[in-house]
């Protein structure tokens, strides 16, 4: 076996994952065009890194399986243990609460205000002061939760209890 491949590989993933936490889960949301060939070329970029001199169908085979396995230990790590997943993903990242918009932390995940309105369209809500609360995610996505849909949910809530009531 070769085990170059397998130290090579596993270097390479670990650079990886660290170079992606650094880069901000704001990149991981959405793709553009420049972010899609980002993600091309760096394919490209660590493929010899990862194989060397060997381009053969074994090479090919033990570098994929030995990013499988890494990534599996990672994931597997990550449930088990809090301070990894804490290290790798970090946390989700207030960025409104009532219709005020936390500007430290628009700032610190590099969002503009434009890209914020554009979520909170995304999602529906007519308007910024409708916002209870907006979290971008640990994979880069911004969630909204509405006063609009709390009251979607207690409206529902009720006619189901009151359908509840007139059966008996």
């Amino acid at each position: 076996m070769n085990y170059e491949i397998i130290i090579r590989s596993a270097a390479v993933y670990g650079f990886m994952i660290l170079a992606i936490r650094l880069a901000g889960k704001k990149e991981l949301s959405q793709l553009s065009t420049t972010d899609l060939v980002f993600i091309i070329l760096i394919s490209n970029a660590v493929q010899n890194a990862m194989v060397g001199n060997d381009t053969s169908l074994l090479g090919g085979i033990i570098a994929a399986s030995t990013l499988f396995i890494f990534n599996y230990i990672l994931k597997l790590g990550m449930f088990r243990y809090a301070w990894l997943k804490k290290a790798i993903e970090d946390e989700p990242l207030l960025l409104v609460m009532d219709g005020i918009i936390e500007e430290k932390n628009l700032v610190k995940a590099r969002i503009t205000h434009d890209e914020l309105d554009e979520s909170i369209r995304e999602h529906g809500v007519s308007s910024l002061n409708m916002v209870k609360l907006a979290m971008l995610e640990v994979d880069g996505n911004i969630s909204i939760v509405s006063y609009e849909d709390q009251f979607k949910r207690t409206t529902h809530r009720r006619k189901k209890i009151h359908k509840t009531f007139a059966g008996n």
